[in-house]
């Protein structure tokens, strides 16, 4: 696998586990993204993180919306 598919899927499941921490659905994440004035259906959004392949910018705004204030990165 290469580095930047690695990358990807690390985003991708950095992402997923975040939202099962807070107990979120995909559908919770829009009406979240909603109220920052980003417009994404729940569809999009699970093809988006499925594909993994985002910009750091909407991983951030996901963060950002279910109010993730700290990452740990290691492990």
């Amino acid at each position: 696998m290469a580095r930047g598919q690695r990358r990807e899927r690390r985003a991708k499941n950095l992402l997923k586990a975040e939202l099962k921490r807070k107990g979120l659905t995909y559908a919770q994440l829009a009406e979240k993204l909603a109220t920052m004035d980003i417009h994404e259906t729940e569809r999009n959004l699970n093809n988006k993180i499925s594909r993994g392949g985002f910009s750091a910018a909407f991983l951030l705004q996901c963060l950002t919306a279910v109010g993730t204030t700290t990452l740990r990165l290691d492990g």
